[in-house]
């Protein structure tokens, strides 16, 4: 018991490390890369809602876009019947951000996110990218980009705070970034 939650601890340490002063909140501060790959998440909540992650995400992305820090935008996410992130992620760009569409490439297989970071750089051949999400969520995209040897920084959109969705996001983290280090130890690539 004692040694998991020790691992578990260690392994959230060691992606801070690893990642620590590649992610940037502020515009003026992140240096250029090629392209963004903004990490899918579904555009409207169990509600019928906006998702609010969503929209930040895209607000984050387009404000790259505008102040010339990238000159592509991946969208990467899960395609499925009749549920489309990629083709939901471009058309809010193109129509709510006015970001052209010729620089938008629609990444239908990004899954989860070490599959978003695995087809960047074997599929769309891209090395130097920023990542496009929420802060607690690029720390382990980052691992996983930093882990293939890709100049990778983070963008982070910005944050959507309720007391349930902080506690609820912080402690799926904390797991999922345990899960990436064993990924990372074992050779383990994701299903999907």
């Amino acid at each position: 018991m004692e040694i998991g939650l020790l691992f578990m601890i260690t392994a959230n340490i060691w992606v801070f490390a690893l990642t620590n002063g590649r992610t940037y909140t502020k515009i003026s501060q992140i240096p250029s890369r090629e392209v963004a790959l903004v990490l899918g998440t579904s555009p409207r909540m169990m509600s019928g809602n906006a998702n609010p992650y969503f929209t930040k995400r895209m607000d984050a992305a387009a404000t790259l876009y505008h102040h010339g820090k990238i000159k592509k935008i991946i969208v990467s996410g899960e395609k499925s019947k009749n549920y489309d992130e990629p083709a939901a992620m471009k058309e809010f760009l193109i129509y709510q951000e006015g970001v052209p569409e010729n620089i938008i490439i629609e990444d239908p297989i990004g899954f989860n996110t070490h599959k978003s970071i695995l087809n960047c750089k074997n599929v769309y051949h891209k090395n130097s990218v920023i990542i496009v999400s929420q802060g607690f969520h690029n720390l382990r995209a980052l691992f996983f980009a930093r882990n293939q040897h890709m100049n990778a920084l983070g963008y982070d959109a910005q944050d959507v705070y309720t007391n349930s969705s902080f506690y609820r996001n912080q402690s799926r983290e904390f797991l999922a970034r345990v899960q990436a280090v064993v990924y990372f130890i074992f050779g383990i690539s994701p299903k999907g």
